[in-house]
């Protein structure tokens, strides 16, 4: 059976704030670790007024400490805002504290704007290592060596599973390259989705970490009792999506009837090339557009993510999603 885990960006809703939306983030990972779900991660983005999870690895802890047994991650750190020592601390920490249950997912991208990257104290150009600082942040990973000036404390030796993200070709032939997982980020840049997982399968190299390819698909879900529920709830991350595209982001706007039908040619196509693949619907359809997703991709396992205004409308949608795992054909698509 393919597994399914969860893309948190804690969002926060119109009306609410910070503190409540890392609240909501453990109480949907608190069910998803009933529900079955494999994973639960958090993105780091920066100066975005609708998304509290800047501070990844503090929120990483704050859900590992309040679950037991689903593996929490990073979905990404993205690493050109950091230097490699530093997370490998602080992963190594997060390692130390929930042992066999930290992933971590690397991104090349900032998460921000160029702005706020000098306001980091880091560097435009900063991306143009990363290969370089993947490969440094994973030796630090290693058992220390005698006389190693520079050691992760914690950090060196322990099991810490490093993913690399994609949005792009680039991810997927750097993951490829190095033998590690990759994850595509699907749920809002799905043109190149296809390209990469072929790029990435048929370039791979095993390693110490992986010894095949295995592939991550992020897929957003809204699902609902119907399918107008949750073409509905839906249109809450279409605002979002136009907002940030547009130059305005906000917290995560309550749905809006009628929305669609308002939209303009440039809006739409901010929705076509962002969340073309997005999945929504009744249990019926989700069920039949997610086994239709994996079988046409053979995706090892799929990350959902879910911006949904309504904090239980979205723990719902999650419900309803594991529920269709079951009843599917799923499980003969890997």
């Amino acid at each position: 059976m393919i597994p399914l885990s969860v893309l948190d960006l804690a969002p926060i809703a119109e009306g609410s704030d910070a503190a409540e939306a890392l609240r909501r983030s453990l109480d949907l990972a608190q069910h998803a670790e009933r529900w079955g779900y494999r994973r639960f991660w958090l993105a780091e983005h920066h100066s975005m007024p609708g998304i509290a999870s800047a501070a990844t690895s503090i929120v990483i802890a704050h859900v590992a400490g309040g679950t037991s047994r689903i593996r929490v991650g990073a979905g990404g750190i993205m690493l050109p805002n950091h230097a490699p020592l530093v997370i490998a601390e602080q992963f190594g920490t997060l390692a130390s504290l929930f042992p066999g249950r930290i992933d971590l997912g690397l991104g090349r991208a900032p998460g921000t704007d160029q702005l706020t990257v000098r306001a980091l104290r880091r560097y435009p150009s900063g991306a143009d290592s990363f290969p370089e600082d993947v490969a440094e942040l994973m030796y630090y990973f290693r058992p220390a060596e005698p006389g190693q000036a520079v050691q992760a404390v914690p950090g060196a030796g322990l099991d810490v599973p490093i993913w690399i993200l994609g949005s792009s070709l680039y991810g997927a032939q750097l993951a490829a390259a190095m033998g590690l997982p990759f994850a595509f980020a699907s749920h809002f840049a799905p043109a190149m989705m296809m390209q990469a997982v072929e790029l990435y399968r048929a370039g791979f190299r095993p390693s110490g970490q992986l010894d095949r390819s295995y592939v991550m698909l992020g897929v957003n879900v809204v699902a609902a009792e119907t399918d107008e529920e949750a073409r509905f709830l839906f249109t809450s991350l279409q605002q979002a999506f136009i907002n940030l595209r547009l130059g305005r982001p906000g917290r995560l706007p309550p749905p809006a009837e009628g929305f669609g039908e308002r939209l303009g040619p440039m809006e739409r196509s901010i929705l076509d090339q962002t969340l073309g693949r997005a999945v929504v619907g009744s249990r019926e359809t989700v069920r039949a557009r997610l086994e239709a997703f994996a079988q046409e991709t053979s995706a090892d396992e799929l990350m959902v993510t879910s911006q949904i205004f309504n904090h239980e409308a979205r723990l719902r949608s999650f419900e309803i999603v594991s529920t269709t795992r079951q009843e599917s054909r799923l499980q003969e698509t890997v």
